[in-house]
């Protein structure tokens, strides 16, 4: 998996390609940890459109990041969500959890 950021204003977006499964959370955790710092980004959006698989760790990575980004009050967002990772984050009810647009 490769894990690009765009910050955009008080925006961000991780862009994710590839596989995210266990073997690449240091990749995300290094993505997504420089943000919960910066003090001018409010808004974290991690886009999947380029991501063909998850599994369950990749659920609990983004747990992680909506705990890390909730202590920072900053709000997390799924877009780009298709196919089976749609179904994954259906399944495990992340809509309630997450803004998914």
């Amino acid at each position: 998996m490769q894990a690009n950021v765009i910050k955009d204003g008080a925006k961000a977006i991780i862009k994710l390609s590839g596989r995210f499964d266990f073997n690449t959370h240091r990749e995300f955790r290094g993505a997504y940890e420089p943000l919960v710092a910066d003090a001018l980004v409010r808004a974290v959006t991690v886009d999947f459109s380029a991501v063909d698989y998850l599994d369950s760790s990749a659920l609990g990575m983004l747990l992680m990041l909506r705990d890390k980004m909730g202590g920072a009050n900053k709000e997390v967002g799924l877009s780009g969500v298709r196919g089976n990772v749609k179904q994954v984050l259906d399944i495990a009810n992340f809509g309630k959890l997450f803004q998914i647009c």
